[in-house]
């Protein structure tokens, strides 16, 4: 996870001096082909048969970390100010992917993340770590919050119940949680000065903590640590934001001393206009194949998953296999078990039935969970009096499936109040909607544009109208179409329709910007919110994400 970072100069063929105060640091720049296989020839730009394309989901998942428990793959994320955190993803097959849960299940860290007298806006879960420790058969996760402490979570199951463990006083920064083979639990953390903290048996406890390992110069900054045990050695996997990944090894246990290499610099990923994978972690097959799962930058949609297979040199060092010297758009699937199971799509039709909202949804900040339901449909009621979106609480978000797609949303609008405004946006710090406006006992279909966020995202536009037009009946479907493939600025459009068949569109198209600096991707998000006084209500009938 990065908050600010600056490129720095570096020539693949300089070799690098040992890092400062580190005894045998010697650091070693990785050229050369490797010695254990060749790369696999180039693939197609679509998949065939028994073959996979990248990005394997192409949805806003960052700072990856990936397990594997028995036959199934799992993998956690970033998600900053959206609640729940810590989504985690099952797989089995590494390609398919569905959301199972999530490992934090409120971001009960402050007032803040219940907007509540202060926002937490690119704050909340940063880089974090999920891990599996066999002797409880439990599921671990570990992070930092506000590099203030840092919060360990446990459950039986990825689906929940999740329950806080313990807090630790330090703060991991971008932890990399190891359950070793003698069960001992170790976390590897830190920026550019990177240390090891070994934990109690129980987890509760630090027992220790030593930094291991300082970044040259001439690399800069490391980060997002990830924690192995291989072939007997210990590795510190560790990300350059964002164009680089590099891996430490020692040979003498946990604390070091380890020794560098570059894993990947400057390389070609699989999206036009994207960025270079990194930030991800390393697993092992069933076969005993290796992958590593890295995110692309790919805003405005966000930082997506991309694969690709690993080896390892005779002496003991990675190579991501490339093709024509680029990360490739396609590999061989992997060689697994065939699934139980056909995981549940990312996309599809939600009509809120049942006692709980699918693991795909979550809110930005906090909901109050007494002013929303669901079973017969999803019921938002008013929860804050404001002109403002970004203040406003129980907004449900979706992520955008790239590299386009169209959400279509039912809402029975019979029961707002006079100065409510509910509808369908595209959130970020630059965000658009459309819905409907409630005014002196009419109802209007309104597309608004100019709600816009600062650097330090406090809000300087709260919106104004752009389009308008009146709206018969108790029902409307309003549709919001998003182009997010990387590399610029990108459309995103709106229409309503009056009987859920011929939409009109309405307003002119929206700019969804690509810089990076809010981490997080644009996001479909639903909202009710009052100007005047609560008590006012929406029923979203139905939710469609579709993809063309």
């Amino acid at each position: 996870m990065r908050m600010s970072w600056t490129r720095q100069p570096f020539s693949r063929r300089h070799a690098l001096t040992a890092a400062t105060g580190l005894a045998a640091g010697t650091v070693l720049p990785l050229t050369g082909a490797p010695r254990a296989a060749a790369a696999p020839a180039q693939g197609p730009a679509h998949a065939a048969a028994g073959e996979y394309t990248n990005p394997v989901i192409w949805q806003d998942f960052a700072d990856i970390d990936v397990i594997r428990v028995g036959n199934t793959y799992y993998a956690s994320a970033s998600t900053m100010h959206y609640s729940p955190g810590a989504p985690v993803l099952r797989s089995y097959d590494l390609v398919h992917w569905e959301i199972a849960g999530h490992s934090v299940p409120v971001l009960d860290f402050g007032a803040k993340y219940d907007l509540n007298g202060a926002r937490g806006y690119v704050r909340g879960i940063w880089a974090s770590s999920l891990a599996y420790r066999p002797s409880n058969r439990t599921f671990y996760w570990l992070g930092q919050i506000d590099f203030a402490r840092t919060y360990l979570y446990t459950a039986t199951a990825v689906e929940g119940p999740w329950n806080r463990l313990t807090t630790i006083s330090t703060p991991y920064y971008d932890a990399g949680l190891l359950v070793d083979t003698d069960d001992t639990l170790y976390v590897a953390y830190g920026n550019t000065t990177i240390s090891v903290a070994q934990l109690s048996p129980d987890g509760r406890t630090q027992v220790r903590t030593q930094q291991v390992f300082t970044t040259p110069s001439s690399v800069g900054t490391l980060e997002g640590a990830r924690f192995y045990k291989i072939n007997g050695q210990y590795y510190i996997f560790l990300t350059r934001p964002a164009n680089g990944q590099y891996i430490l090894k020692s040979s003498g246990g946990p604390f070091g001393p380890y020794t560098m290499r570059q894993v990947l610099l400057d390389l070609r990923g699989p999206i036009p206009g994207g960025g270079v994978p990194h930030q991800g972690g390393l697993v092992q097959t069933q076969n005993g194949a290796w992958y590593y799962l890295a995110f692309v930058d790919a805003y405005p949609g966000g930082r997506v998953p991309a694969l690709a297979p690993v080896i390892w040199t005779s002496d003991g060092w990675p190579v991501v296999q490339l093709v024509n010297g680029a990360w490739g758009t396609s590999y061989p699937s992997p060689a697994v078990p065939p699934p139980p199971r056909q995981v549940t799509p990312m996309t599809g039709v939600d009509t809120f039935t049942g006692t709980a909202l699918a693991p795909r949804w979550e809110w930005n900040h906090n909901p109050d969970n007494t002013k929303w339901s669901v079973g017969n449909g999803l019921t938002l009621r008013t929860a804050t009096v404001t002109d403002d979106l970004y203040w406003a609480r129980n907004t449900l978000t979706h992520r955008i499936q790239g590299p386009t797609s169209t959400a279509t949303v039912q809402l029975d609008h019979s029961a707002m109040r006079d100065g409510d405004r509910a509808g369908l946006a595209l959130l970020r710090d630059s965000s658009a909607w459309i819905g409907v406006k409630r005014e002196g006992g009419a109802t209007r279909v309104v597309r608004v544009g100019g709600l816009t966020m600062d650097s330090n995202w406090n809000t300087t536009g709260t919106g104004y109208e752009l389009a308008s037009a009146a709206v018969p009946g108790s029902r409307i479907w309003l549709r919001a179409s998003a182009d997010i493939r990387p590399g610029a600025a990108r459309p995103g459009t709106f229409s309503y329709s009056t009987d859920g068949i011929t939409f009109t569109r309405l307003g002119p198209d929206f700019s969804m910007g690509n810089d990076w600096r809010f981490f997080m991707g644009y996001r479909f998000a639903l909202f009710n919110h009052a100007t005047r006084a609560l008590g006012g209500s929406v029923r979203v009938t139905r939710f469609e994400l579709s993809t063309p």
